[in-house]
């Protein structure tokens, strides 16, 4: 078994509120999670407007199926048109039994 998480740090430059970043960001990670059968949680800036980061995870047995969908899902992101991708990190392993 092989896990893989990629988190993105965006900037979310249209909204003026929490409520609004709450929104975009709501509207995204669903349908993250409905397109690609993920676990998508925002990680890092709750209280900042304009920015966000969040953590896409995803388990497999190949590790070529997993950069493949996370791929697709980088790709899904970079096209969001509310939201920038200022930069991302991802990392594969085999957790330890």
């Amino acid at each position: 078994m092989l896990v893989a998480v990629e988190r993105f740090d965006l900037r979310i430059p249209g909204v003026h509120s929490l409520k609004q970043k709450r929104h975009v960001l709501k509207t995204l990670t669903a349908a993250l999670r409905q397109s690609f059968a993920v676990s998508v949680a925002e990680v890092e800036y709750q209280d900042l407007w304009q920015r966000a980061a969040i953590a896409v995870a995803i388990v497999g047995g190949e590790e070529y199926h997993l950069r493949r969908v996370l791929r697709e899902i980088e790709n899904r992101i970079d096209a969001w048109g509310e939201i920038e991708v200022i930069d991302r990190e991802l990392q594969v392993w085999a957790p330890e039994d």
